[in-house]
């Protein structure tokens, strides 16, 4: 039979899940000859054989990769035969250069591992370490590419005989698994306690050298747990603090000394049965706990379970994660129960990744440390998302925060036909994250941050040096936010390259374009906290008529003050001040009440906003919320950002409960629509046609509160009026444009009983819903947007 030969360029997520040894197998079952390699690329393949074989072997490329694979491409090209006589695995081409592969996020351990993990008869018992091809670490260990094992932080760990057997079997699942591993030759785990009287480095560490010391770390970790104690546990992608979820004293230990009075913890538990009898959980949600990628998921409190107080007071869901790795796996099983798992890291500072910063920050908050010797060269905090009800359009996944497991996954973005250069979009101050894009991929880094804190401007550095270098990225723009005292912004600036900038809330609106593939016109409503308004005034409430290159500000909510300015946000008591003052309900007799007892500084306040003294106006939705929560009492100092928000919501949860007949929708509670006269002086397509007007709400509100309606019906009542006047909003430009795709960004709607009854109301009108589907609705999703509007300005010139 006469042979032919096929070289393939596979591009997509092909290095690091086991794509190679697939190939070799999928190749030797069919008599085939040739080699497959890593390149920069993503995998090549030369193949030769008969013809009927090699169709069919490229079928099963495509078909029949390994389940951590995402194949994008495979571009086949007949060459000469050149008469191989077996089919072999060659070491990776560095020397050629092009377009970067897809780089694999981190995986989750895989069923396979895990049982040999708790199998005394396998050689890996216990060993904390323990992946192959289908599973383990991937971006956090990763110096550059191709994915090969002297470029991760595995080189240092010279492989036994027996793994250098496995590695080298193209029959082992651990067939070219580049961090395989085991007890003589691999990683080792450490135990250090924090009252150590040599005092906290490296040379004092305790290491295990095997299974015997490695069982008794663990003994000694669950022993102090169970006591009450903090362990600070090196993960992935950074430290963990770990503490017993049912341990009410170590919860509010963990608290004062993580500096963390109100936020939730996180919990970690065994199995999705465990998670069910805290949380409802459906199928959706089972699928996401024990994916791959293994994130934290929002799950519904069970009303017949009890929680510690101090884990996720006052609160509907609760954050619950499945082990992710085998450290996770053996600190569980010898715990038992349910544990918190929480960033380790001091407020506000990035997730720590070293030693050495561990012992200096984190020494005063835990107990002890159990710490490994393999290098963490990405910081990588843990996933989150929930489930929402998206009526018709079924379960939808969304993120709150988007980091292992997913980043740095690309996501398509528009690309004008034409458009090859590269572009780095640097993100906003909140919330941070930085994306590259070129040739219709964004590569939208993990999670950071808010840049205000100098390290995690630093850690923001890193991760732009890092994506450069990984995946051979030479920006020739850069997009950032209009916004002066950014430092993203100031950064970009400061570089020598073209500048395009995008507004904030456009931005917004271009990430659920992005994501969803639309040109437009649509609808888009930004919902968020801040941004900044090319006004001058700080944004927040808009309705933008927006495609892909421009918007129009259809619709804003009319402007509130913010006596003295950012630090309003923290004190929403003032925001609500300000809000009355605004909408002259100061008289109203509930209006006095809440001044007398929650803002004693009002003189000075009125005085602030009458004169114009460093109080600006806004028309954020985000903070119309906190001034509602702050008005109902139900969060007047917030310990967090978004607290008076969180709370609030938690509150309309409950109204059904506590509703006792009274109904939680209320015609009284309506949002107005009033004619904006600043338009009468102004073209500007940043001045909008018409204002929306809260000032019956709040009037309702407060009648409501004098009336001794139930804090929550009043909450639900609230909610709802946001509900209707998206509607009215959509049904007006409708009407008005014939516009039917409602855009739907920012991170109030990241608030689960808004989100869900907003959704189901439009679609009861027959408008086109579009989300964000794999970034945070909140500011991690703007990085995209403004890359997708990059890339349309290159087209552009």
């Amino acid at each position: 039979m006469t042979r032919e030969a096929l070289d393939l360029k596979i591009s997509g997520v092909v290095q690091g899940v086991g794509f190679r040894p697939f190939v070799y197998r999928e190749a030797k079952k069919r008599d085939i000859t040739g080699w497959v390699l890593n390149d920069v690329e993503g995998v090549k393949v030369h193949a030769e054989g008969e013809t009927l074989p090699l169709d069919r072997f490229v079928l099963a490329l495509s078909e029949e990769a390994p389940s951590a694979a995402q194949i994008s491409e495979i571009e086949i090209a007949e060459v000469p035969v050149q008469g191989f006589d077996a089919f072999e695995i060659r070491f990776s081409d560095a020397a050629e250069q092009g377009e970067t592969t897809l780089v694999s996020p981190d995986l989750a351990t895989c069923d396979a591992c895990v049982e040999e993990l708790f199998d005394p008869n396998n050689r890996r018992y216990h060993y904390p370490f323990i992946n192959c091809t289908n599973c383990g670490p991937r971006f956090t260990i990763m110096r550059k590419l191709p994915y090969d094992r002297p470029e991760t932080s595995m080189a240092q760990f010279t492989m036994c005989p027996a793994c250098k057997e496995e590695y080298s079997d193209p029959a082992d699942r651990r067939f070219h698994a580049q961090p395989d591993a085991c007890f003589e030759c691999g990683p080792e785990i450490g135990w250090i306690e924090s009252g150590c009287a040599d005092g906290l480095s490296p040379e004092v560490i305790s290491w295990a050298k095997n299974v015997e010391e490695s069982d008794e770390i663990f003994h000694r970790a669950a022993k102090l747990i169970a006591e009450g104690g903090i362990v600070a546990v090196k993960g992935l992608g950074g430290y963990h603090l770990v503490c017993d979820a049912a341990n009410e004293a170590a919860l509010a230990t963990l608290r004062q000394r993580k500096h963390r009075p109100g936020k939730a913890f996180a919990v970690m538990v065994a199995s999705v049965e465990e998670a069910r009898a805290l949380c409802g959980v459906n199928d959706a949600e089972a699928r996401q706990l024990t994916s791959s990628a293994r994130p934290i998921v929002l799950l519904r409190k069970r009303s017949d379970a009890t929680f510690a107080k101090g884990l996720a007071d006052n609160l509907p869901e609760l954050g619950v994660m499945l082990p992710t790795t085998p450290v996770q796996h053996l600190l569980l099983h010898e715990c038992g129960g349910m544990l918190v798992m929480t960033s380790g890291n001091i407020h506000d500072e990035p997730i720590v990744i070293d030693e050495e910063t561990a012992f200096s920050q984190l020494a005063g908050v835990a107990d002890a440390f159990l710490v490994n010797n393999r290098e963490i060269v990405g910081r990588y905090d843990d996933s989150v998302i929930r489930i929402l009800n998206g009526g018709a359009a079924g379960d939808i996944v969304q993120f709150i925060r988007r980091a292992r497991g997913y980043a740095p996954l690309p996501i398509p973005a528009p690309c004008p036909e034409g458009t090859s250069e590269e572009l780095l979009a640097v993100g906003p101050e909140q919330k941070s994250t930085l994306t590259y894009a070129r040739a219709g991929k964004a590569f939208v880094s993990q999670h950071v941050g808010d840049l205000e804190s100098a390290a995690v401007f630093d850690a923001w550095s890193e991760t732009r040096r890092r994506y450069a270098s990984l995946l051979h990225f030479e920006p020739k723009r850069i997009v950032c936010d209009y916004h002066p005292e950014y430092l993203s912004t100031k950064w970009a600036l400061s570089q020598n390259l073209p500048i395009t900038r995008a507004q904030h809330h456009h931005a917004h609106i271009l990430s659920v374009m992005g994501e969803n593939n639309l040109e437009g016109p649509v609808c888009g409503f930004a919902f968020d906290g801040t941004g900044y308004g090319l006004d001058g005034t700080i944004w927040g409430g808009e309705v933008l008529l927006s495609n892909l290159q421009a918007y129009e500000r259809f619709v804003n909510f009319a402007y509130i003050p913010l006596p003295g300015g950012a630090a309003a946000i923290k004190d929403p008591a003032r925001i609500a001040y300000g809000a009355l003052w605004s909408f002259d309900l100061l008289e109203h007799e509930q209006a006095k009440k809440f001044v007398s007892e929650c803002v004693p500084n009002a003189e000075v306040f009125e005085q602030m906003i009458e004169k114009g003294l460093n109080t600006p106006e806004t028309s954020s939705v985000g903070r119309i919320f906190d001034a509602a929560s702050a008005l109902l009492g139900v969060c007047t100092h917030p310990c967090y950002e978004g607290e008076a928000a969180i709370l609030l919501e938690a509150a309309a949860h409950k109204a059904q409960a506590e509703a006792a007949g009274l109904p939680v929708e209320d015609e009284r509670y309506r949002i107005g629509f009033i004619k904006n006269t600043a338009t009468e002086n102004s073209t500007a397509a940043d001045t909008s046609v018409l204002l929306m007007d809260v000032a019956p709400v709040f009037a309702a509100m407060l009648d409501d509160m004098q009336a001794s309606v139930p804090t929550p019906v009043i909450a639900a009542r609230f909610h709802s009026a946001f509900v209707e006047a998206i509607v009215n909003v959509a049904e007006l430009v409708r009407a008005t444009y014939g516009i039917e795709v409602m855009a739907l960004a920012g991170g109030v709607f990241m608030n689960r009983y808004l989100m869900e009854r907003t959704l189901a109301r439009l679609q009861e009108r027959g408008f086109t819903v579009a989300l964000n589907k794999e970034l945070p609705p909140n500011d991690a999703s703007i990085s995209y947007g403004q890359a997708v509007l990059g890339l349309q300005a290159q087209h552009e010139e």
